[in-house]
């Protein structure tokens, strides 16, 4: 499927050199798992998004597209960003020309979230770039990238997990679970997401 596309930026570095070992701060008995400056970056991004942005009307998306370019995110004049989103870290965070990020979504940016141009993140759906090893005996945390490709749609409440791609123009639809990567132009659903059929757009 050729459409026009809009030109690829690679995603930042991640907050991995921040993240501690949990085998010497052991969470679990209280002690951190990031570093005390992305501790504190966090913490003042949230205070910030609380007071200027979270509650602000849907018509003010450039007003919040400032505060979080202002705290590190990569978003194109075009992007749309609506003030309920619980974001992690905006520093890890990539939009390209009219992408959008729906109400109540959740974009949990451990690792970078690039979404690409003209794809949608619908109403309460969750974007997760980390975990945990699970064989770990003091349960490290994990990052991995993900990346959801151009004119690809996560439908309403659909999670998208650590390290997947979403294709290029690939639907995955409401409440859908994906752990693996999307093939392009291909609609998916369910938990987990399976393949139904091809995307085809009407010319």
């Amino acid at each position: 499927m050729n459409l026009p596309t809009e030109p690829t930026v690679q995603p930042r570095s991640s907050t991995a050199s921040e993240l501690l070992d949990s085998a010497q701060t052991k969470p679990w008995e209280g002690g951190p798992t990031f570093s005390l400056s992305n501790r504190l970056y966090r913490a003042l991004f949230c205070v910030c998004w609380a007071l200027l942005a979270s509650w602000t009307p849907r018509p003010l998306s450039r007003w919040r597209r400032f505060v979080l370019v202002l705290f590190g995110a990569q978003i194109h004049p075009t992007a749309k960003v609506y003030g309920n989103v619980s974001i992690w870290s905006p520093r890890n965070l990539k939009m390209g020309a009219s992408s959008a990020i729906g109400p109540g979504a959740t974009i949990y940016s451990m690792a970078p979230i690039t979404l690409g141009a003209y794809c949608i993140v619908s109403q309460g759906a969750h974007l997760c770039a980390g975990s945990h090893d699970i064989e770990d005996p003091h349960f490290q945390l994990t990052m991995r990238p993900i990346t959801i490709g151009e004119r690809a749609w996560v439908a309403a409440e659909a999670f998208v997990g650590p390290g997947v791609t979403v294709g290029e123009g690939a639907v995955l639809g409401a409440r859908g679970c994906a752990m693996k990567d999307l093939e392009p132009w291909t609609i998916y659903r369910g938990n987990p997401a399976v393949r139904v059929r091809e995307r085809r757009i009407r010319f």
